[in-house]
This record gives C-alpha cells, sequence and structure tokens, in this order.
C-alpha cells in the first residue's frame, strides 16, 4: 500500500453528506466512498436519494440514505440521531445542503433572506452542534467539512446577479468555521471549508445558461468547476493527509479570487 493510499484512505470510517443526492454532495459523496468510506446522504427528496442511492452503487460505494429537510430544527435533530443510530458514529460531516436567492437588496424579500439564511447557517450550526455532541466529542475525533462559498470572500459587481443573503450566509460559514475548529480542536475534530467557485448545478443553472461567457471570462483558468474538481480537497480535508489542518477555507475556483 502507497504513502498517499494510507494518507487519503476512508476505509472503516463514515461519513453523513448534506445536499448529498445531486450537484457538489454527490460529487463528495463519491470521493469519499471511493477511498472506503461508508456514505449516508441526505436531502429534502426520497426519489433523489434513492437514484443517487443507485448511482453510487453503481460505482462500488456503500450508501445509504435518510431524507430530511435541514432548514427545520425538528428534521435536523432527527438526521442527527438516526445517522448516529445507523452508522454508529459519524467520522466526517459534510454540510453541503444550502439555498440562494436573487434580488436587489432594496427589494430583497424578508422571508427569502431568512430562508437563505436558516438553511445556509442555522441548519449548518444545529446539525454540527448535534453530530458533535452524540458522536464526534465522546469518540474523540472527528472530520467536519462545510460548503462555503467564494461568495463569502467578496461581494457582487454591478453586473453580477444580486445575491446578498447567499454572500452573507456564506460569509457566515467561513468564521464558522474558524471559531469551531478553534472550540473543538481539543476535542480532536477538525473543521474546514470548501469554497467553490462556479460549477454546473441546480443553483448555478440560470447563471450559467445566461451568463457563461461572462463567469468563465473572470476565471483565470478559463473554465468553471467539472464533476471532478471537487474531490481532492475534500479528501485532504477529510483523511489523514489533512490531519493538522483545521480552521481553513480553500477557494476552489480556477484562480477567480486570486485576481
Amino acid at each position: 500500500m502507497s504513502m498517499a493510499t494510507d494518507l487519503f484512505g476512508l476505509d472503516g470510517r463514515t461519513a453523513l453528506v448534506t445536499g448529498g443526492s445531486r450537484g457538489l454532495g454527490l460529487q463528495i459523496a463519491e470521493a469519499l466512498g471511493a477511498q472506503g468510506a461508508r456514505v449516508l446522504i441526505s436531502s429534502r427528496k426520497a426519489d433523489s436519494l434513492e437514484s443517487a442511492q443507485e448511482h453510487l452503487s453503481g460505482l462500488g460505494v456503500k450508501a445509504e440514505w435518510i431524507a430530511a429537510d435541514c432548514s427545520k430544527e425538528d428534521e435536523v435533530v432527527r438526521l442527527a440521531e438516526e445517522a448516529v443510530e445507523r452508522l454508529g458514529t459519524v467520522d466526517i460531516l459534510v454540510n453541503n445542503a444550502g439555498a440562494t436567492w436573487g434580488a436587489r437588496t432594496e427589494d430583497h424579500p424578508l422571508a427569502a433572506w431568512d430562508k437563505v439564511m436558516n438553511l445556509n447557517v442555522r441548519s449548518l450550526f444545529l446539525l454540527s452542534q448535534q453530530i458533535g455532541k452524540l458522536s464526534m466529542i465522546p469518540a474523540g475525533s472527528g472530520r467536519i467539512l462545510n460548503l462555503a462559498s467564494i461568495a463569502g470572500l467578496r461581494g457582487n459587481g454591478p453586473s453580477s446577479t444580486k445575491t446578498i443573503a447567499y454572500n452573507t450566509s456564506k460569509a457566515a460559514v467561513i468564521n464558522f468555521t474558524r471559531a469551531l475548529a478553534a472550540e473543538w480542536a481539543p476535542h480532536g475534530i477538525n473543521v474546514n471549508a470548501l469554497a467553490p467557485g462556479f460549477f454546473p448545478s441546480d443553483m448555478t443553472r440560470g447563471t450559467l445558461a445566461n451568463r457563461l461567457d461572462q463567469v468563465v471570462a473572470r476565471v483565470p483558468q478559463g473554465k468553471i468547476g467539472d464533476g471532478e474538481d471537487l474531490k481532492g480537497a475534500a479528501l485532504l480535508f477529510t483523511s489523514d493527509a489533512g490531519k493538522h489542518i483545521t480552521g481553513q477555507v480553500l477557494a476552489v475556483d480556477g484562480g477567480a479570487t486570486a485576481i
């Protein structure tokens, strides 16, 4: 067995991935499962989860699912309890579920602000809290990987889609990651975040359909992310390769935040 396989291998470990039925969450579930983790994916819709499980199983990944609406407190608590009951321990938590809303600030509905903040920040806090208490703190180890965004590192230009709630929520995710990493480091828990640039997803479909050329023009590599581009970074933060990395945010954006 090579040193790289030793460092990045996840045999015998368990992972809970929210928003895991499609997009970036499914890509990360593929990566963790390919390295040997037993993966439990969650999202709101059972039919999407069944399709994702079938897809993962076809790749040789040990995959299960739980349907839960992470915007609701009781659903998050249920998800955490069922995940620990089913897996025994949750070694890796990937907080990926999220939402966005496009509107000028002066017209942004308060209900939409609350929807974005509740799913992107409040539920992330609550699920991390529950998994920490039920599994990771008692075990004295764990990896939490939060999905932020380069939108949390900067504002929007005049010609960009107006997403003030989303940008604010992802900035909150970044500092939540730092604060939790420092607090839970004595428990052996590493907390890090990925900040993706543009990737194809349901969330970005409209922007990419209408403004792909503009988006690509702002990326030094001249392209958006693909179905493989988050996998290596996710494995770094969730495996022994990243055991001395915590409280960090890595932009995976083709260089967009370098200019």
